[in-house]
């Protein structure tokens, strides 16, 4: 009986290994990271990595910024560790606050301007940037400016 008992314990203990090792190494070698927007009640848009459990947590944070000032364009996306007061770049989020939240698309003009540009420092040459398939230009103060031509596809 005890024998018995020795065996399973250890089937369990190769398995249990077995899986830990799989979703480690799946992670590391082919898990690209997943933009979202996030929408509050406040009326706050935040763009980042999302992650909802234990916490609802954003890491690598980006937030739109509105100017109505500037009628070309008046909206812009910020990172979040650039805003005056320097927050570390992640934010906790209580569920309660969220009105939405989505995928962004891998191909999405801003998941792509993340991942080239993660800081939204501006290139040395933007007129490369700005004519290469329409891409958002970054700004030098931190910050991109999106298209007033651009308008948000929505699911149904």
């Amino acid at each position: 009986m005890k024998k018995n008992l020795n065996k399973i314990l250890l089937v369990v203990v190769v398995v249990l290994f077995l899986a830990l090792v799989g979703i480690l190494s799946w992670k590391l070698w082919f898990n690209q990271p997943s933009y979202y927007a996030v929408y509050l009640r406040t009326g706050d848009l935040y763009f980042g990595e999302l992650t909802t459990f234990p916490t609802f947590t954003l890491k690598h944070v980006y937030m739109l910024q509105i100017n109505s000032q500037n009628q070309q364009n008046p909206l812009s996306i910020q990172k979040f560790t650039n805003v005056f007061w320097g927050p570390e770049d992640y934010i906790k989020i209580n569920r309660s606050d969220v009105v939405w939240y989505t995928r962004l698309a891998s191909d999405s003009r801003l998941a792509q301007l993340i991942q080239t540009n993660p800081s939204l420092t501006s290139s040395q040459n933007p007129q490369d940037q700005t004519s290469q398939d329409n891409n958002v230009p970054p700004q030098a103060n931190g910050t991109s400016s999106l298209p007033s031509n651009t308008t948000p596809k929505s699911s149904h």
